[in-house]
């Protein structure tokens, strides 16, 4: 038996491979089969599958394996041969997007300038990471010009269009029909909970601020549900499971949706925080689950204005606080309404500013050969 043979192990659906930096890789037989990079499985300039994995039995076994150095051959009944590489396989052990780091009440937002971030690839590429990894940017020295948020489209991609405004104003307004348009304290929460899919990304543009008082609040939603889960894991599995009404309206908008405050993917990750305390409606008393959810929902508040959580900061002219509206939770204290005090925001999708980030990676491998 050859040294490459010894490398390949068939089992019963799979291939076993040890490539030789040692690692080693079990490959489901369909799985081989699908993935097949070759121009007859794939349209070369954009990387779109032709093939249908429905082409092929379920049964599907390779007549042939084989290792040559880092490269592996498999030779299907049909005579099609699939060629991977020990670095492709490689590659798609590494995640796309960084992974995310908590922060509390110590921290402070990175600060980057907004002229250099739009024209600077290289300075966007590390402001859009650091937006990635900790949940918060703020750019500085902005023009003070209403409408300025719309210049972020080529680096966070266009602005989320959603009902009462596509740029919001936020100012004391007698006739608001929101409490951020008041000058009272607004709670730690993030926008449009009454929405099905919130917006995922915020940008909140500080025009002017001569008020006393009313210091931002930022708390990383993330962090306190991981806390949450790691002392009260039922608290935790409560939120994920109740499904709660949100509404938000005025005379001429509705917006209504019911969903779990907490939302987890397959591998029970944390992926998105639905919290907004104002725009929470009622649950019904007769559904099940309500009084276990109502004391999870208690443990939930209480960490989120927890002192020990709250980042806090001011916000002065020219500054934009950006947020990942998933995670990180935004709010104020309250100010003193004698004092001139806009602000304006909008809304981004995070799809779009992580798939920018990739672009940027692109380029700067292209630049460097």
């Amino acid at each position: 038996m050859s040294r490459a043979d010894t490398l390949i192990r068939r089992q019963r659906d799979a291939l076993e491979v040890q490539w030789p930096s040692g690692q080693v890789s079990c490959l489901p037989y369909l799985w081989l089969r699908d993935n097949c990079d070759c121009g007859e499985c794939r349209v070369r300039q954009t990387s779109e599958k032709r093939f249908m994995i429905s082409e092929v039995p379920e049964d599907l076994s390779p007549v042939a394996a084989s290792l040559d150095a880092d490269r592996l051959t498999v030779t299907w009944p049909d005579g099609h041969e699939t060629v991977y590489s020990g670095e492709d396989i490689e590659r798609l052990r590494v995640p796309r997007a960084p992974d995310w780091t908590p922060w509390d009440a110590t921290f402070s937002p990175g600060r980057y300038a907004y002229r250099p971030f739009l024209e600077d690839d290289g300075i966007a590429s590390e402001t859009i990471r650091d937006l990635l990894v900790n949940g918060v940017v703020i750019l500085e020295h902005a023009p003070t010009d209403p409408g300025t948020l719309e210049q972020l489209a080529p680096r966070l991609g266009p602005v989320r269009e959603v009902l009462f405004a596509r740029i919001h104003d936020v100012q004391v307004d007698a006739d608001g029909y929101n409490v951020a348009h008041t000058s009272i304290a607004l709670p730690p929460h993030n926008d449009f909970a009454s929405y099905s899919w919130p917006p995922s990304v915020q940008a909140l543009h500080m025009l002017v601020n001569e008020a006393a008082g009313g210091d931002s609040v930022i708390v990383d939603g993330w962090h306190v549900l991981t806390r949450l889960r790691d002392n009260e894991p039922r608290h935790f599995q409560a939120l994920c499971r109740m499904p709660v009404p949100f509404r938000e309206f005025d005379d001429d908008n509705e917006t209504y949706t019911v969903a779990p405050v907490v939302s987890c993917d397959t591998d029970d990750s944390i992926v998105a925080l639905r919290f907004s305390n104002q725009l929470m409606q009622t649950i019904a008393p007769e559904v099940p689950g309500v009084a276990d959810f109502y004391r999870a929902y208690r443990a939930l508040c209480e960490l989120v204005t927890d002192d020990a959580f709250k980042a806090r900061f001011r916000l002065e002219g020219g500054d934009i606080l950006v947020v990942a509206a998933h995670r990180v939770l935004h709010g104020r204290e309250a100010f003193d309404s004698a004092g001139r005090r806009h602000l304006q925001d909008a809304y981004f999708e995070h799809d779009n500013v992580r798939n920018h980030l990739e672009v940027l990676r692109r380029k700067e491998m292209q630049a460097y050969g």
